[in-house]
């Protein structure tokens, strides 16, 4: 009887024990359980207030320190700004536009050259979109080897100067130019000094862009019938309207005024070649001509004086508007 009691007891004491085992696994279990849980909690509820601090406008990290900060492997906020990322638009080179042809190759030749259409300077602005304010221009497809200034002296001539800019214009792009269009404007009603505007126009030409390497001088009226007569520099000054329709395109030098040609900054002169009544060369106008480094110095463009009034830049010119003064009187021929 005592050893069957005996055998009773150890066995409840075995399921004790293992019962008391398994209510402690299962407690460890629980333990761990609850633990993980609460580390998940409070995890995402750290991660949720550093999203919300960082968007908040009132924040001190909303200038982006905070958000370095929760970044893996992050280093500490610094008070210098992040360097800049490469960008790989900005790492590749522009590479040099080819230089312009001698002889560009969309030039036609012979113009068809009339003035009897309406030409408003709404349709000429309309026909030239790539002409910068001011009548400034370079081709986009190739560098010029030159820069060229075009000076035009000027009073009352609306009419021809919206043609001069019709044909012009084209024939210059076409000629794959970088130029500039320089309109200077005679004000008042006093003797019209066509020599005295075409000098004011290259000191003021010069004055807006020194990089200018020649000056073509043209008239208003002046329109080349054939747009293979490159507006170009020279190394001597050349005369541009040897033959006009309006003499039957014969060569005729009566009257004619060397005032039409490229002329380069460093020989830049004005010479007028003045005919008696005969047709034939004055003596007194070739006698002044050879005095000409005796006068040089203290006439024309050194001791030229005039008042600018205003420099308007148009779409397809800029005009300058200058009082020049009266023009001395003549002296008496005899």
């Amino acid at each position: 009887m005592s050893r069957l009691l005996g055998g009773t007891l150890e066995r409840i004491c075995k399921a004790v024990l293992l019962l008391c085992l398994l209510h402690f696994l299962i407690a460890v279990i629980l333990y761990f359980d609850v633990y993980a849980q609460h580390l998940d909690f409070f995890s995402r509820f750290s991660a949720h207030s550093r999203r919300t601090a960082a968007h908040s406008p009132h924040s001190a990290t909303a200038t982006g320190i905070g958000a370095n900060c929760s970044r893996p492997n992050s280093t500490a906020p610094s008070s210098e700004a992040p360097s800049p990322r490469p960008d790989n638009n900005h790492s590749v080179t522009t590479m040099p536009l080819p230089p312009c042809p001698d002889m560009p190759p969309g030039l036609v030749g012979r113009l068809l050259i009339e003035f009897s259409s309406p030409m408003p300077m709404e349709r000429v602005q309309r026909e030239n979109p790539g002409v910068q304010g001011g009548g400034r221009y370079a081709p986009s497809d190739c560098a010029p080897q030159q820069t060229v200034a075009i000076i035009i002296p000027f009073r009352h001539r609306e009419h021809h100067l919206r043609y001069w800019l019709h044909y012009l214009h084209p024939i210059l792009r076409r000629q794959r130019l970088r130029y500039g269009i320089y309109v200077i404007s005679q004000h008042g009603e006093d003797t019209f000094n066509r020599a005295k505007l075409l000098n004011v126009g290259f000191l003021e030409a010069l004055k807006e862009d020194p990089a200018y390497d020649c000056f073509i001088f043209s008239d208003v009226d002046l329109v080349p019938m054939d747009d293979r007569n490159l507006y170009r520099c020279g190394e001597q000054p050349r005369h541009f309207a040897i033959a006009m329709d309006k003499f039957g395109f014969r060569i005729s030098l009566s009257g004619m005024k060397v005032s039409r040609p490229d002329i380069r900054i460093g020989r830049y002169r004005m010479i007028k070649h003045d005919r008696d009544k005969h047709n034939e060369p004055n003596p007194q106008r070739f006698t002044k001509i050879q005095n000409t480094k005796l006068t040089m110095k203290r006439d024309g463009i050194g001791s030229v004086h005039y008042r600018v009034l205003e420099v308007s830049r148009q779409p397809l010119f800029t005009n300058i508007t200058v009082d020049i003064g009266r023009a001395p009187p003549r002296p008496a021929r005899g």
